[in-house]
């Protein structure tokens, strides 16, 4: 299983599934899709997701889960 944070970069662009899946060239359904696991990525769209958001796949996609967001924070804090 493909693990992703396609939704929270989503929602801090403010863009619904509809207008990131136009930016992409896929159908909206495949944004949902992969926001919800069902579905892994090709490596063009996973390389085109993450040049649209500015970041490396990697931060997009893992083939384990991410740690918990808050997690994540309190680390960098140290």
């Amino acid at each position: 299983m493909v693990h992703n944070r396609l939704s929270v970069f989503r929602a801090e662009r403010n863009l619904s599934r509809k207008d990131l899946a136009e930016q992409v060239g896929v159908n909206p359904q495949t944004i949902g899709y992969l926001e919800r696991g069902d579905y892994a990525p090709s490596v063009e769209l996973a390389l085109k997701l993450a040049a649209l958001f500015g970041v490396p796949v990697e931060q997009l996609f893992s083939l384990k889960p991410f740690a918990p967001l808050a997690a994540s924070l309190k680390n960098q804090e140290s």
